[in-house]
């Protein structure tokens, strides 16, 4: 199976029931003051400067996601980069304005009205 294939068939894995974590008021607030965002990795990562409290907060959302990737990627025979990197194309594709988010190793970036510019291995899950 190439890269894309995989992609897509962990894309459909997500659509059909990945296990969403839930987050705390501090991190949701957090999100909100553009100090915590999603990267397209399919984990949080702090943007900003954040309390001890926040940072373990998004460490335990992180722990979380990391497991239901990895059952997701065993039940359906794929990677479990490849089930996050699926849920981050559609965790970033549903940002709300001023959400920030981080592409690959580069500069966090603000949400603005319009679309982002997803990873070009989005183009081929959505």
């Amino acid at each position: 199976m190439t890269r894309k294939m995989l992609i897509v068939a962990a894309a459909l894995a997500i659509a059909m029931g990945a296990p969403a974590v839930a987050q705390s008021g501090p991190v949701a607030a957090a999100m909100s003051a553009g100090t915590v965002g999603e990267q397209a990795d399919g984990y949080l990562g702090v943007a900003g400067s954040v309390g001890a409290d926040v940072r373990s907060e998004v460490e335990s959302i992180n722990i979380k996601r990391r497991a239901a990737y990895t059952q997701l990627a065993s039940q359906r025979g794929v990677t479990v980069q490849d089930v996050a990197a699926a849920t981050a194309c559609q965790t970033l594709s549903r940002l709300k304005t001023g959400q920030v988010y981080r592409i690959g190793a580069g500069a966090w970036q603000t949400k603005g009205a319009g679309a982002i510019s997803l990873p070009s291995y989005c183009a081929t899950a959505g």
